[in-house]
């Protein structure tokens, strides 16, 4: 990867390396865009190899540079991945306080930023992770919110709006849905889905969480590997990003995909769920719930509502334009991005 002509052509501000070697802290932190305001910076805990360590940076801090402006935000986008030196060391029992180290770390790197980019939780990460890094900067959001939960019901809500385009109606029961990762957003998600009646198919890489949803609610399970062969009305990836490749779009039986996965497909990927008739949501249009909740300091029924409101109002224009749901998701998050920007910055 070229890093330079990546971050031009996707008009990203910065890319910073972040190491404290005595707490093992090495994280990425990419900062999309901050023209609406600070940059909303979701942190994650992954072990990744480089490349794909700034990649996954880079992608997830452009959808929530779409996804602030679209939910109407005065945020812009940012990401945090954190590639933890011992993995095994933040749950160890010997030493409990590795992992309020490590997240204090990242406040203390961070601190000076305070004012351009606020740090909230993403994949692997807690509120309680987030409350060690507001211990060292001001710059932190969304550790008094069950962020996941209420992303889950957000999308739950967005996926009725989205079927009242694609199949004609919201009611979801009887409807297939395949959900492919099953934290504790997508179990939200499921379980929604199930008191409406909808049918589940879900996949997961932990065999005993499966196991779980089909006792709970009569999934039918599948191995990760074929979940995209799985035939479905709506395809809900709710994992850790990219769970769509471009060689696999052919695979897919569904008729929509929404879930609440960051950046599921690239831009060859959209285009080519476009061309097999295949509706897609955008993450950065569906799963912004949880957010918005932070933000306000509102309830999960609320911040869902908005997100209901989003999606069919994305999906009219759509409608009328006959335009993709996503490329008119995107245009109205760059719209308000420039026309807010064009007020000059916020002092």
């Amino acid at each position: 990867m070229l890093i330079f002509d990546e971050l031009q052509t996707r008009g990203h501000e910065s890319l910073s390396l972040i190491q404290h070697p005595l707490t093992g802290l090495r994280a990425v932190l990419a900062v999309h865009s901050t023209v609406l305001g600070p940059a909303i910076a979701g942190v994650r805990l992954r072990q990744l190899d480089e490349e794909a360590l700034v990649r996954s940076a880079l992608d997830l801090s452009e959808s929530l540079t779409f996804k602030s402006a679209l939910a109407g935000l005065n945020y812009g986008g940012g990401a945090c991945v954190i590639m933890p030196g011992d993995s095994d060391l933040l749950t160890s029992k010997t030493q409990p306080h590795a992992r309020e180290a490590l997240f204090r770390a990242l406040g203390r790197e961070l601190r000076p930023l305070s004012s351009r980019v606020i740090l909230t939780e993403d994949i692997g990460v807690t509120p309680r992770d987030i409350s060690f890094v507001a211990q060292e900067t001001p710059g932190t959001l969304g550790q008094h919110t069950d962020t996941s939960r209420v992303t889950g019901y957000g999308v739950y809500r967005g996926m009725k709006a989205a079927a009242k385009y694609v199949l004609d109606s919201e009611s979801l029961r009887g409807v297939r849905v395949a959900i492919y990762g099953l934290g504790a957003m997508g179990r939200e998600l499921a379980e929604h889905l199930h008191r409406e009646g909808a049918r589940l198919i879900v996949a997961d890489r932990r065999p005993a969480v499966m196991q779980e949803l089909v006792e709970d609610f009569g999934a039918t399970a599948m191995e990760p590997a074929d979940i995209l062969d799985a035939p479905c009305d709506i395809f809900a990836p709710c994992a850790e990003g990219g769970s769509i490749s471009l060689a696999a779009v052919p695979r897919l039986q569904c008729r929509m995909i929404a879930g609440g996965e960051h950046h599921p497909l690239t831009r060859a990927g959209e285009n080519a769920v476009r061309e097999a008739g295949i509706v897609y949501v955008p993450d950065f249009a569906i799963n912004s719930a949880g957010l918005i909740a932070a933000a306000h300091g509102c309830g999960k029924e609320e911040a869902a509502e908005q997100v209901y409101q989003t999606v069919s109002r994305i999906c009219e224009v759509a409608r009328h334009s006959a335009q993709p749901v996503h490329t008119v998701a995107r245009l109205m998050a760059e719209q308000r991005i420039s026309l807010i920007g064009s007020l000059g910055r916020r002092e």
